[in-house]
């Protein structure tokens, strides 16, 4: 049973005049609260706790306020928003609510309790929403008398910045309800995605490689955080590297959704959880709130600088040749001519194997997967060098390098100074299969196209949540078609054949694209 697609809702969505409850006012509460204050709803806050509710409107209106000082709002639009948000001291004063969202404690049992509460209270045709990140709808709405008017509305942190919101139908949501909510939120201006529940939904389910990869990198050797973080953030356009994301969001928070996402999968590897994360939260070295990390926050720590190779001699003219079959070969060109660079291209045909540039005896190929030893020994190149990917190698000011363990040590010296005289930052790592960014994009495409194949989203939706939920710089179905479906299916491929594991195997829609020659956005 596959979730509702994402195209635009059928339905309608609540009527402005509609009022919202919202339970549980921390940050989530709270912002989902102004933005349903915002979009012109009146807005009734409930919390547990004495106080609470008074002290979370007080605080929205703050920051309406702030909101209107710096011109984001008309000061007409922050009074009216602010006229609309009501504390009130029991449920009973989200009788009246069409629509309540829940946004307390992430446990099962509580939220069930809540839910039966609340079907009691509001009106048939009330609608109910919980914001849980990690909790399944399904099994929450089991609870319910009528389980079909509940449905997921998870929103990010913070919730009137962040665009997503996924829209999480269970097994027995009523279609009609997920629509209304999809309609509703695009009406508060956001951009809602359908999704099934099944663990993580789409957002929390598709970033595990980009924590997992970069753990498993790590705990091989292949190079340190700061090299890994700064690879991600120049050569693959990520705001953050993944090492000082899990410390902002925090290693016990981090850890325990791996943990919740693996476990609910039954110990699927693709998301066994890393042991280096595990002593990190054993240690209570949770991140930036507690003063260390991967990284050390406590006054008067140095942040490490990434690993970049040394300055190489400039290329004399006639020691680069291009080989003009790829993209990546033309971006060379262009930057080498750029800085005036003297190059040739090869004559005649592109060599069978695959080579982007040849400098002095060096051999410089785009990562398939394999590591550069092994292409080596298939190719009889005893200098091979590999490449890793960029999201846009003609912009990108770092790349990652890799070398065969019988390459001489001059021709990976040549190599290094034409991708230096290119411009780029060079950082080696250790001769690893699928390098760092191609191996984590290809899984992260991988998962995403699983989670499509499983009916949890369709394709647009998958993207549009990895590009809104977590600021990818492209979605990773996008990502994957720009690469080539086949040339994913090769890294992925390799990677399985060399660690011998079905963490790495491939999602059928991919193989079957491939078997096509489709693309995953046809």
């Amino acid at each position: 049973m596959g979730a509702p697609q994402t195209s635009r809702a059928a339905l309608p969505p609540l009527p402005a005049t509609a009022r919202v409850g919202v339970v549980g006012t921390g940050a989530m509460g709270a912002g989902i609260a102004q933005v349903a204050a915002q979009a012109g709803h009146p807005v009734f806050l409930y919390d547990q706790q004495p106080g609470a509710a008074a002290r979370a409107v007080d605080g929205i209106r703050a920051q309406l306020a702030r909101l209107a000082d710096k011109g984001r709002l008309s000061p007409a639009q922050a009074e009216a928003a602010s006229a609309r948000l009501a504390p009130v001291d029991s449920l009973a004063g989200l009788a009246g609510a069409a629509l309540v969202v829940e946004a307390i404690v992430e446990n099962l049992e509580a939220k069930q309790a809540l839910f039966r509460q609340l079907e009691a209270l509001l009106a048939p045709d009330a609608l109910l929403g919980t914001n849980t990140s990690s909790i399944s709808v399904t099994a929450i709405g089991a609870a319910l008398q009528h389980p079909g008017r509940l449905a997921g509305l998870h929103f990010f942190n913070p919730a009137p910045l962040m665009a997503l919101v996924e829209v999480v139908s269970g097994l027995a949501t009523d279609p009609a309800v997920a629509h209304t909510l999809f309609a509703t939120a695009a009406a508060w201006g956001k951009t809602p995605v359908h999704a099934r529940s099944t663990p993580g939904f789409i957002v929390n389910r598709v970033a595990r490689p980009y924590y997992a990869e970069a753990l498993r990198i790590l705990q091989e050797g292949g190079a340190d955080c700061a090299t890994l973080d700064a690879l991600m953030r120049d050569a693959g356009g990520f705001r953050m590297g993944p090492f000082e994301l899990m410390d902002l969001i925090g290693h016990d928070v981090n850890f325990a959704v791996t943990r919740s996402v693996w476990s609910a999968f039954y110990h699927d590897p693709r998301f066994t959880p890393s042991l280096i994360q595990q002593e990190l939260v054993e240690a209570g070295f949770h991140g930036r709130k507690r003063g260390r990390g991967f990284y050390d926050y406590r006054d008067g720590a140095q942040r490490p600088a990434p690993a970049v190779m040394a300055d190489q001699p400039r290329p004399q003219p006639g020691c680069i040749v291009l080989w003009d079959a790829s993209d990546v070969a033309l971006a060379l060109a262009d930057r080498l001519h750029a800085r005036g660079v003297a190059y040739t291209w090869g004559e005649g045909p592109a060599p069978a194997d695959g080579r982007i540039a040849q400098a002095g005896e060096g051999v410089l190929y785009l990562t398939d997967g394999r590591t550069a030893t092994q292409r080596a020994a298939q190719s009889g190149v005893a200098n091979t060098v590999l490449l890793d990917l960029a999201l846009d190698y003609a912009q990108a000011p770092r790349i990652a390098i890799s070398a065969a363990q019988g390459c001489w040590a001059p021709a990976l010296g040549a190599v290094c100074g034409l991708l230096q005289a290119a411009g780029f930052e060079v950082s080696r790592l250790a001769d690893l299969p699928g390098l760092a960014l191609m191996r984590t994009v290809a899984m992260l495409a991988n998962e995403a196209a699983d989670a499509v194949n499983q009916g949890v989203c369709d394709v647009a939706g998958a993207d549009a949540a990895m590009c809104l939920g977590v600021n990818y710089p492209l979605g990773p179905l996008a990502w994957a078609d720009r690469i080539g479906l086949a040339a994913i299916g090769a890294v992925l491929g390799h990677l399985a054949g060399f660690y011998g594991e079905d963490r790495y195997r491939i999602s059928p829609l991919i193989q079957q694209r491939i078997y096509a020659g489709k693309r995953l956005h046809e």
